[in-house]
């Protein structure tokens, strides 16, 4: 009886092997036999999971996108109690791959970003990996507006005069606050933070605190 294969995982195998590689030469350095040899399989079978080189690496860019985001929701759904701000943050640093053990991905993540400038199939599935993750901040940041707000109306029922002054003027900060476009702007922030970091312009403790100090203005 043949033995079935199952092109999911083989077609995720062979991406994991493309990263390694990636991180190690760069994408320049990427060939199919390479990648069939670190993924312990045969140049037929990569082959067969994908036609072309350019088709492999779109697969891979995206297999990396799923990867962060299956991160990020698992970040939120371990604190379903915590406060929309406080999981904004949680987010921010998942997406910021500024952790020592994200390091191989950050590297790899940004050649791709730098070889997506001149190849459009590339830069549509980056495209498409960027959407989910700026919803998110975008639901995070109307949420933790909303929570300010609201906070903001809480305060003003308080006899004390400096208190209500303080609560009313964080709610109508909050209310100006328009979330997509600081959705955009946070994520264009982490990915800027995270060259950074890989340069070495930033330490990833100054990094986080630059991402920290963002945060905490969205509200000041």
């Amino acid at each position: 009886m043949p033995k079935q294969v199952d092109h999911v995982s083989r077609r995720r195998l062979i991406a994991e092997a493309v990263c390694h590689l990636a991180d190690e030469h760069g994408l320049e350095g990427v060939t199919l036999r390479d990648v069939a040899a670190r993924a312990q399989v045969s140049m037929g079978a990569v082959q067969r999971c994908f036609r072309t080189k350019e088709e492999m690496l779109v697969f891979t860019l995206g297999h990396i996108g799923e990867r962060i985001g299956e991160r990020v929701r698992a970040r939120l759904v371990r604190s379903p109690a915590q406060s929309a701000g406080t999981a904004l943050g949680h987010a921010a640093t998942e997406i910021s791959l500024l952790r020592e053990e994200h390091r191989a991905e950050a590297r790899v993540w940004l050649a791709f970003v730098a070889q997506a400038a001149v190849n459009e199939a590339l830069a549509t599935t980056l495209r498409a990996s960027y959407a989910p993750l700026q919803e998110t901040f975008t639901r995070l940041i109307a949420e933790a507006a909303d929570a300010e707000t609201g906070s903001g109306s809480d305060a003003g029922a308080d006899d004390d005069d400096d208190d209500d002054d303080d609560g009313d003027a964080g709610a109508d900060r909050a209310a100006l606050v328009d979330p997509r476009r600081e959705a955009r702007t946070l994520l264009a922030l982490v990915d800027g933070l995270t060259t950074h970091v890989l340069i070495g312009h930033l330490t990833p403790p100054e990094a986080q605190d630059v991402l920290h100090a963002h945060l905490a203005r969205l509200w000041a």
